[in-house]
């Protein structure tokens, strides 16, 4: 199958390499900066083209949406009508009501979106799913989670702080990921609140948010996602009635990823321990691309469809309105 690319940001160009790197010709790329398109095309062997349109009337049989959270669904109906599948850059739109729509379009079309939380694929969440799934931690209790990173000069001047772009902050940017996660580990969630701050970067929207979710059967989500931890990091547990999972890094600035097990013994006390490292753990761009094609080849839908990102976005949608409540 072949590719299109909408948008030659930094995440655009993630799709694009990890793409050849699974064997799969770029058909043709785009950019509202032509000469950009133009010099990203060129390395990648591909066709620039001056509009999104005519990515989408390319040869291409997938379209990956690499723009600003308010952009995300701007090209996807059209794309869907073209008989593309879509591969959307997380949150996946501006708010829940519009993946929702193109969710019937696609459903209509049998086309498949994949929205793009690549941190399932990363190694040591995927070790966590597996471990889980092994019964070994027994029924889950609870969930810890952190993300942050601490911006950079001019951060306050970029698209991420102007809500009517963003949607949001950083509930909206990192919080989305845990939010996933939670998601995908504990089930849908039932209950949430909410405290967003805006101590550092100024602006209309937050640069720290701090939430906990709920499920029905108790089980609870207390997370942290912040751009003003100026050392970057990542960490996310998972605790259980007979252990625990500790995840800590993603690679690169946020350090090694690793994941250790906590399992309990009979006697209770301090529990057996084993830990798994990944010094080179930025496979996920490529497994998520790689997932979408299997969904589409088997007929199924991806592992973080596009009905994962509409629950996302109804939980995020909700802690702004309980913080909008507050103020």
């Amino acid at each position: 199958m072949k590719i299109g690319i909408i948008g030659c940001g930094l995440i655009g160009k993630k799709r694009a390499a990890s793409a050849v790197e699974g064997g799969l010709e770029i058909a043709a790329i785009s950019d509202r900066n032509f000469a950009k398109a133009k010099t990203f095309a060129e390395q990648f062997g591909a066709k620039a083209c001056d509009s999104a349109e005519s990515v989408i009337n390319s040869e291409a049989d997938i379209i990956v949406i690499a723009l600003p959270h308010n952009q995300l669904t701007l090209f996807a109906d059209e794309a869907l009508k073209a008989g593309k599948h879509l591969l959307i850059e997380k949150p996946g739109a501006h708010q829940s009501s519009d993946l929702l729509k193109i969710s019937k379009t696609a459903e209509e079309k049998n086309l498949k979106i994949k929205v793009g939380y690549n941190h399932r694929f990363h190694p040591a969440i995927m070790k966590a799913r597996e471990i889980v799934d092994s019964g070994i931690l027994g029924d889950l209790f609870f969930i810890r989670g952190f993300y942050g990173h601490g911006g950079r000069i001019g951060y306050e001047k970029e698209w991420r702080f102007k809500k009517e772009i963003s949607g949001g902050g950083e509930l909206m940017d990192q919080g989305s990921h845990l939010i996933d996660l939670s998601r995908w580990f504990l089930g849908e969630i039932v209950d949430s609140s909410s405290c967003l701050q805006n101590y550092f970067w100024g602006g209309e929207v937050e640069d720290n948010a701090f939430f906990i979710l709920k499920t029905a059967k108790k089980q609870t989500a207390f997370l942290h996602a912040t751009w003003t931890e100026w050392k970057n990091s990542f960490i996310f547990e998972i605790t259980g009635r007979y252990g625990k999972i500790a995840i800590s890094g993603l690679g690169g600035s946020y350090g090694t990823e690793s994941i250790t097990l906590y399992k309990m013994s009979p006697k209770m006390g301090p529990p057996e321990s084993v830990t798994w490292s990944y010094p080179f753990s930025d496979f996920s761009w490529k497994l998520e691309m790689d997932e979408l094609l299997n969904a589409i080849k088997e007929n199924r839908q991806p592992l973080c469809s596009v009905y994962d990102a509409i629950e996302t976005l109804k939980v995020i949608e909700n802690l702004y309105k309980q913080a909008e409540s507050k103020n």
